[in-house]
């Protein structure tokens, strides 16, 4: 197998991780196990046959044993707060692409102020949130955008039929909210604001045969750092219906649960994008099952876009700004059933 086609997959034991494994091999790539937990990745090992490259995040020589001699490297492991740094120093060691689910609004930050300059300097290629929240998104808006070069603002909702949350989406969860100290966060303004008051809710309006639903709005995901960082929108907001949100936050709330061959739970979700600028909306409707599912097509189909030399941009960049939003979005009809409105 050509080394152009081998990626390491860091977390690759995880909820999301083993789901990128699998999309991987099925579209001809060879899959490097690595992650902190040398157990785990022994087991995957046994059961794949791949090969397993313990390597620690504290520990830069083994991330460099870890990619040696792969043409990218795959972050599916959380939280990001704590792995994503370390995971990007070892690809601009080792010259490859770097890519991360990373939903989290904090870390994501993080990325693009602490690693925009370096990373445009080498002509490295690292892509945040490459996941349902904060990549899908972008991806939405960006398509919905067409050919406005701003609008006024962004709408991003998030229908989901119930929110089973994973161990790293807790974890995750925990971390930035200690580091925000509580406090919720929005995008208004052109820029980040930390607010001490409860989000507002109110119904959205979903496409048939979902509908009037009620929703939290301002319930604030990855997006509001991917769409703002190449689209000139000033105010970019995310909803989430309120039994999905009571869902993920529920002490009680058991794992997500398989129920077809691919491992996929039964929860589905509709993603809902309304872009305003003056009089005119542009909207974005997509369809499909288990948002931590529907994650490993869309980083594959990135990783796959980036080592093919299918991109638009260089350094940090989000997916909407270094991808062609409706030819990648056209890509994904197997896994999602997508709506452009003018």
């Amino acid at each position: 197998m050509e080394s152009n086609k081998t990626v390491a997959v860091y977390g690759a034991y995880g909820h999301t991780g083993r789901f990128v494994v699998a999309e991987l091999t099925r579209r001809g790539f060879v899959p490097v196990l690595v992650g902190r937990d040398a157990g785990k990745l022994k087991a995957l090992a046994y059961e794949t046959g791949l090969d397993a490259r313990p390597a620690p995040v504290d520990d830069p020589p083994a991330l460099d044993r870890a990619l040696a001699g792969v043409a990218a490297v795959i972050n599916c492991a959380g939280p990001f707060a704590t792995t994503a740094a370390p995971v990007i120093e070892a690809a601009l060691r080792a010259g490859v692409p770097y890519l991360d689910v990373a939903a989290e609004i904090e870390a994501n930050a993080d990325t693009f102020a602490r690693f925009a300059e370096r990373a445009a300097d080498a002509r490295a290629v690292i892509v945040p949130a490459m996941a349902f929240f904060g990549g899908f998104g972008d991806l939405l808006v960006t398509a919905a955008m067409g050919d406005w070069t701003g609008a006024d603002e962004a709408h991003v909702a998030y229908g989901l039929s119930h929110w089973h949350p994973t161990a790293g989406t807790r974890s995750a969860g925990a971390v930035s909210r200690q580091r925000r100290g509580g406090r919720r966060v929005r995008y208004a303004n052109g820029r980040l604001e930390h607010r001490d008051d409860a989000a507002p809710t109110q119904e959205w309006d979903f496409p048939a045969p979902m509908g009037p639903r009620p929703v939290i709005a301002e319930f604030t995901m990855a997006d509001v750092v991917t769409v703002p960082s190449h689209l000139s929108i000033p105010e970019v907001r995310t909803y989430m219906t309120v039994e999905a949100a009571r869902d993920v936050v529920a002490e009680d709330a058991p794992a997500p649960a398989a129920v077809d061959e691919q491992g996929r739970s039964a929860q589905t979700f509709l993603v809902d994008v309304v872009v305003r600028s003056g009089g005119g909306e542009r909207r974005a409707v997509a369809r499909g099952q288990d948002i931590y599912a529907v994650t490993a097509p869309l980083v594959v189909e990135a990783v796959d876009r980036v080592l093919s030399g299918r991109t638009r941009a260089v350094g940090v960049a989000s997916a909407g700004k270094i991808f062609d939003a409706p030819d990648f979005l056209r890509a994904l009809t197997p896994h999602i059933a997508l709506e452009l409105r003018s």
